[in-house]
């Protein structure tokens, strides 16, 4: 059974915060404002060479205005129901509250090890105030500071005494990285959830829903991924306050870690400009990219609908015209796993490496067919090529005056490179180099 730690309790008493120490990084959006976290958040930590996994919560609420409410007790639940040992955060600065109370009934019949934990413990008068918390019958409260650390260390003593195993450093460690990015309510976090089966992330028709990215691990068809669920992504004018602007940075943050990412567009809006950025930011930072056309059963089309997409993707995207289209809908569950076979050809298209013999063989008959144009009277000539184990293709031709070959002619070689060996979804870069 693996080592899981799930953080819970009501609305700010500090649970990211926690978190984000504990795993060493900030993950977690923080925020003095109630409900920041609405998903559950899982990050790897270790303490005495024991390792596990960390589960950030939403606050647990009963009979508030959220709208969320009930969802982010479900998420609570579920995150319960995983873990191993939980830890129950409270507030000192706020004491003993009847919603501590309450909850701590839930926590009761659950029959997992529970542990008190009276976060904002920074003030000897606040440390000597945790006595209160033993009236939840929970045993002996440990007063931290999340913020600071303090009383971190003797926390986590406890909390490795009820792991039944040393646990594993990193179960993430070299398992490929999806990452779903897309415009606000376009779909993402549906999608998420159909594919795995279960209410991963918070659904409602209420954009700005996922705040956070949530990362999933995801099997399928033999392989082996972990999805990350991300906040959509508006134009820096349509963000309005700290919250959308760092769920928008954990967006980016996200792209730049993962290796293919799914774009997602919505069909019954068609494809615009922030569409076109997310692809174009995705593009230059070398991942792969596959372009997911969700709610396609709410358009009114006919034979030449999908070919009418990809040529206006193709024209507004030019010259980026290797990113594969699939016209999908997760309402009504069409074509949702052909996106992720997909996703996952592209993957390997990104990773894959040709031979130096078979790739100069195939590309010199390309150059000896459509030689460099000569440049101020000199003939250029490109003696052999090779890739270079880099994490995208990269290939490097060898000739003897580099500097006068032409953007055209690279995108020559691009097309013919592809028209080769593939590579579809997958960035191609060239240089040149004199030999």
């Amino acid at each position: 059974m693996a080592n899981i730690v799930a953080i819970v309790g009501r609305p700010n008493v500090g649970k990211s915060t926690l978190f984000n120490k504990l795993v060493e990084q900030r993950q977690a959006i923080m925020d003095n404002q109630p409900g920041v976290t609405r998903d559950r958040h899982y990050g790897y930590a270790d303490w005495t060479e024991k390792y596990f996994t960390v589960i950030d919560t939403g606050g647990y609420v009963v009979g508030s205005d959220d709208v969320f409410e009930e969802s982010i007790r479900e998420q609570v639940q579920i995150a319960i129901d995983e873990a191993s040992v939980i830890l129950f955060m409270v507030d000192t600065m706020a004491g003993l509250t009847d919603m501590d109370k309450d909850f701590a009934d839930v926590l009761r019949r659950s029959k997992k090890p529970v542990i008190v934990v009276a976060n904002k413990s920074e003030t000897v008068l606040r440390q000597n105030s945790v006595g209160e918390f033993y009236a939840l019958g929970l045993g002996d409260p440990f007063p931290i500071s999340s913020l600071t650390g303090t009383g971190t260390g003797d926390l986590l003593d406890e909390v490795v005494k009820h792991f039944p195993s040393a646990g594993v450093e990193d179960p993430n460690a070299g398992i490929p990285r999806i990452a779903i990015l897309g415009r606000p309510n376009v779909g993402k976090s549906s999608f998420l959830n159909v594919l795995i089966g279960e209410e991963r992330s918070i659904v409602t028709d209420i954009a700005g829903t996922t705040r956070d990215a949530i990362d999933t691990r995801y099997k399928a068809f033999g392989k082996d991924f972990i999805l990350t669920d991300t906040a959509g992504i508006r134009r820096k004018a349509k963000v309005k306050d700290n919250i959308e602007f760092y769920s928008v940075m954990r967006s980016l943050k996200a792209l730049e870690e993962s290796d293919v990412v799914i774009v997602m567009l919505d069909a019954t809006r068609g494809l615009e400009a922030q569409d076109m950025n997310i692809i174009g930011q995705a593009v230059r930072a070398k991942k792969g990219v596959l372009l997911m056309v969700n709610k396609w059963d709410a358009v009114e089309k006919d034979t030449k609908t999908a070919d009418t997409w990809k040529k206006e993707i193709v024209q507004r995207m030019a010259p980026i015209d290797y990113l594969p289209v699939i016209f999908a809908s997760v309402v009504e569950k069409q074509r949702i796993f052909q996106v992720m076979e997909k996703a996952m050809e592209v993957y390997e298209n990104k990773h894959k490496k040709i031979s130096t013999s078979k790739l100069n063989e195939a590309m010199q008959q390309e150059i000896i067919n459509y030689p460099p144009p000569a440049t101020k009277g000199k003939l250029i000539k490109i003696k052999y090529m090779i890739q270079l184990p880099t994490p995208s293709p990269t290939f490097v031709f060898f000739c003897n005056l580099p500097q006068y070959i032409k953007e055209p002619y690279t995108r020559y070689l691009e097309n013919k490179l592809r028209e080769h060996f593939g590579f579809d979804g997958a960035p191609i870069t060239i240089f040149f180099r004199q030999k």
